[in-house]
């Protein structure tokens, strides 16, 4: 049994064939991008490491932002020990590869 017509009249090659790469084009816009849990181990560190120094500068901006009052408070006390992290050495390492990719 053939299949109904789409249209009026049957469709050419040209026409096929530029119909099916705009369906594939479409497809492949509605392509989402990997989980969060999905990530590589190194993608997954170089995250973390930037989520780090984020962090750390707006502990840094809370600091600045204490009133006089507070600057000896335990807050006070803690956003210096944060602020005083040093981040360089963990912003230099990148992590092994694995297996068969050194």
């Amino acid at each position: 049994m053939p299949r109904q017509a789409i249209g009026e009249r049957a469709m050419t090659d040209a026409e096929r064939q530029a119909r099916c790469r705009a369906a594939r084009t479409a497809a492949a816009l509605l392509r989402t991008p990997r989980p969060a849990g999905q990530r590589s181990r190194a993608r997954r560190w170089h995250d973390a490491v930037a989520e780090l120094t984020a962090l750390q500068a707006l502990y840094a901006n809370w600091l600045q932002a204490l009133p006089e009052n507070l600057q000896t408070s335990p807050t006070a006390e803690a956003l210096q020990a944060i602020c005083e992290l040093d981040l360089d050495d963990i912003q230099a390492s990148n992590p092994p590869r694995g297996f068969g990719r050194d």
